[in-house]
């Protein structure tokens, strides 16, 4: 096989993305002689390389297509998910994936890959976003709020947090079965309590779900505040951020 003849079976497969051993056995040609096509290609500016053993197309810079590549068992989550759900004006200057494999940090093209490993167990409420070769996995809106409630510090802030949950129109059953699979007991004692405050009554359910759920140690309100504050009795919450504050918070969008 050729430069030429490998150019035209990626485009006639509409191939954009590829790992070298995937192709390597389809193609039937040896780790040397594929290497020396690809190496050559790369050289010539008609592939990029990402990283070892993984490449696109020159042109190919879909971000969340690269980012879902790079990682197996993968989806778009947190900020990035968050962002393309339409629930934050904020861009992150990452693209955050989730993913059950550990990873370290990918740049590529300009852009940070950053990888935060989770339990297979909390491998759940994925979607699909896209079509064709454009097609990724993504936290669908009611994992990627409870997912950035968990590891905050990938959300773009508390204050985009609390107005993500107070725009989203939300299942109480998925937001009641993705809390139990991530099962952070301070998270479901701050979401019902938002959920109450801002008296979404389609989460009844969830609110009644997440009462249950509340013991009687208390957790901050704002995990990055201080401690301090009014406790709530009702949600054992150290309200490091007042009713007041919060309900500023969402009155006053962007």
């Amino acid at each position: 096989m050729t430069q030429n003849d490998f150019v035209k079976y990626l485009e006639e497969e509409e191939i954009q993305i590829f790992e070298i051993q995937n192709l390597k056995s389809t193609l039937d040609l040896d780790n040397r002689k594929i290497n020396e096509i690809v190496e050559n290609l790369v050289v010539k500016g008609f592939l990029s390389r990402i990283e070892r053993g993984k490449y696109c197309r020159a042109n190919f810079r879909d971000e969340n297509v690269i980012g879902i590549f790079l990682a197996k068992e993968s989806a778009v989550a947190y900020w990035s998910a968050l962002n393309l759900h339409g629930l934050t004006e904020q861009f992150p200057n990452k693209i955050f994936i989730q993913t059950t494999q550990l990873k370290k940090e990918v740049e590529f093209a300009g852009t940070t890959y950053q990888f935060i490993k989770i339990h297979p167990n909390k491998r759940i409420g994925i979607v699909s976003n896209g079509y064709g070769n454009y097609k990724f996995p993504i936290t669908d809106i009611e994992k990627t709020i409870i997912d950035c409630f968990d590891l905050p510090q990938y959300s773009g802030g508390f204050a985009e947090l609390i107005r993500a949950f107070y725009n989203a129109n939300l299942n109480a059953k998925k937001l009641t079965d993705y809390c139990s699979a991530v099962n952070n007991i301070a998270v479901i004692k701050r979401l019902g309590f938002l959920a109450e405050l801002f008296e979404k009554k389609n989460l009844s359910g969830f609110i009644k779900f997440a009462q249950s759920k509340v013991n009687r140690s208390y957790n901050l309100f704002d995990t990055f505040g201080e401690n301090a504050g009014e406790t709530n009795n009702d949600w054992y919450l150290r309200m490091n951020l007042s009713k007041e504050n919060i309900l500023g918070i969402v009155q006053n969008q962007y």
